[in-house]
């Protein structure tokens, strides 16, 4: 085994560490394409990195308010009876959010699915990250929840390799969470499960 590509969703960091662990010598690429401009030829950092370089011929990126808008020749003309997702000069606005090095981008996930905690941001992959390193869990999907005082809550479905009622793993998450994240991203609502938290695709089911 010599390649390992991903992609679809935002691979948590806590993952990708400990994959990059187990098979120091697989090089892992980061992948990146939509249906409705194709695949962009990308470049990882480092095997280890989420930060990753996309482009290629026909393609150009920008960032514009910390989204990532794309141009591309082979891009689609537009969807069927719904509003266009390009701007007036052919930038493909792609609702992903990122963080930008030089050339590289870091990808934090859908602007669709950002958590607002009383104003203050959360990403679902980072809080996932953290509770994916945790003993014990096999999958979790993060999402906000409404809440009549700060707007939304970190809300989180979790499924177990152990045997844990929902008041014995909050516990061991708080303290586990307490030193990693701040306290409005560490999920106030648990929800363990049984079921798959991917779909068909491996796309979360937040």
């Amino acid at each position: 085994l010599e390649l390992v590509t991903y992609g679809t969703e935002v691979m948590p960091e806590s993952t990708l560490k400990r994959f990059h662990d187990l098979f120091p010598k697989v090089r892992l690429l980061q992948t990146y394409g939509l249906s409705e401009i194709g695949i962009l030829r990308s470049t990882s950092r480092s095997s280890d990195s989420l930060w990753v370089k996309v482009g290629g011929d026909g393609f150009q990126t920008r960032v514009v308010d910390g989204m990532l808008e794309i141009k591309a020749r082979s891009a689609m003309l537009g969807y069927l009876n719904a509003a266009s997702p390009f701007t007036a000069d052919g930038w493909f606005k792609t609702g992903d959010a990122v963080e930008v090095d030089g050339e590289y981008f870091r990808i934090l996930g859908r602007k669709s699915e950002l958590i607002n905690v009383g104003g203050e941001k959360v990403y679902p992959v980072e809080v996932e990250s953290v509770l994916q390193a945790m003993e014990g869990v096999e999958n979790v999907a993060v999402k906000g929840e409404s809440n009549p005082i700060t707007g939304q809550i970190v809300s989180a479905k979790v499924k177990l390799r152990t045997n844990e009622t929902v008041s014995e793993f909050r516990n061991r998450m708080f303290a586990y969470c307490r030193e990693k994240l701040p306290r409005f991203k560490i999920p106030q609502k648990v929800f363990l499960v049984s079921e798959d938290i991917h779909g068909d695709r491996f796309k979360k089911m937040r």
